[in-house]
């Protein structure tokens, strides 16, 4: 088979490899394909394997021996799913595979955002604390997070991870979920709608798809249902969110703190309404959380798995 990575350096700049699809095919890796080069690179395949690439019915007629597009992401909103089916076109994705580290990166942002570390840092390494008059300074008020409720939007296999964390940070916990979860309920941790969770919670965390139903959930009126003073946190999609709307917030003090990993359009636009946010208590990062080297480790393994079993007729991961 002839099997073409087109998105190859975002998952493996050099540090990792492709060898595992060898034994499937005849292995291409392209660093980055625009759309404008993505007909001439996939005319020829039988598998793709890509991560943001917009598979719509136009690019997979570009393709036209393609039998699976192996995505090297948990996220498949990327892929006309009608289309892929009306040319049995495979589609496997990689669940699971960073939820550690997300919900590593959720506590490093709301850490950040109570605690200041690399604010504090910076000013140490400049010399203020040679210059201060006591043995200890902070420049900015310091949170403490005990006690206080974490509520996660989202209880999969992040969400839960994310409550481990909370929990162990002594914080009592309320989930929203679209379907029940009682057996995840105690030991302070209880399942309640949305609307109770923005009331009650001093952390809003999200851990949901992106979907016609989630785009834009944390918008102005939804913000407003939050606790005075609390913090969002985004470490899902960032079409989850109005941007606008969190910056009004901040602006306001009625969020005490935004962290995100991801905004609404990727890499970020030089116009994203965040960026007017600059000095307020607001940390982004530029979609890190899952690019730990194990996690890619990871990623690529399940990738080569994946397009394994499609070889062998068992195919694994399959999204429909």
């Amino acid at each position: 088979m002839n099997i073409v990575v087109l998105e190859g350096y975002v998952n493996n700049p050099g540090d990792l490899s492709w060898d595992a699809l060898k034994r499937y095919g005849n292995v291409t890796v392209y660093d980055r394909t625009p759309r404008e080069k993505l007909a001439a690179r996939v005319v020829d395949a039988d598998v793709a394997v890509s991560s943001k690439i917009a598979w719509d019915a136009e690019a997979l007629a570009w393709a036209p021996h393609l039998k699976m597009i192996a995505l090297t992401s948990t996220g498949f909103n990327v892929v006309d799913l009608d289309a892929a089916r009306e040319r049995d076109i495979v589609v496997s994705n990689v669940p699971a595979y960073s939820t550690p580290d997300v919900a590593q990166m959720t506590f490093a942002l709301l850490l950040e955002l109570c605690l200041h570390v690399g604010k504090h840092s910076s000013l140490v390494m400049d010399g203020a604390w040679t210059r201060a008059k006591d043995f200890s300074f902070w420049d900015t008020p310091l949170v403490e997070l005990a006690g206080r409720t974490f509520g996660i939007v989202g209880m999969g296999s992040i969400g839960q991870a994310v409550c481990r964390i909370a929990r162990a940070f002594g914080m009592p916990v309320v989930f929203e979920n679209r379907s029940p979860k009682p057996q995840l309920e105690g030991d302070d941790v209880r399942q309640v709608d949305l609307g109770e969770l923005l009331a009650v919670a001093d952390v809003v965390s999200l851990h949901v798809p992106a979907t016609p139903d989630t785009k834009g959930m944390m918008n102005a009126a939804t913000l407003a249902r939050m606790k005075d003073g609390a913090f969002l946190l985004n470490t899902a999609r960032g079409t989850l969110v109005d941007e606008q709307a969190v910056v009004d917030a901040l602006r306001s003090g009625k969020l005490a703190g935004f962290g995100a990993d991801v905004v609404s359009a990727e890499p970020m636009r030089p116009d994203n309404p965040l960026l007017q946010a600059k000095g307020m208590n607001i940390v982004i990062t530029p979609h890190i959380a899952w690019a730990t080297h194990e996690a890619r480790e990871r990623l690529l393994a399940t990738v080569a798995a994946n397009v394994g079993a499609f070889v062998e007729r068992k195919p694994q991961n399959v999204v429909d």
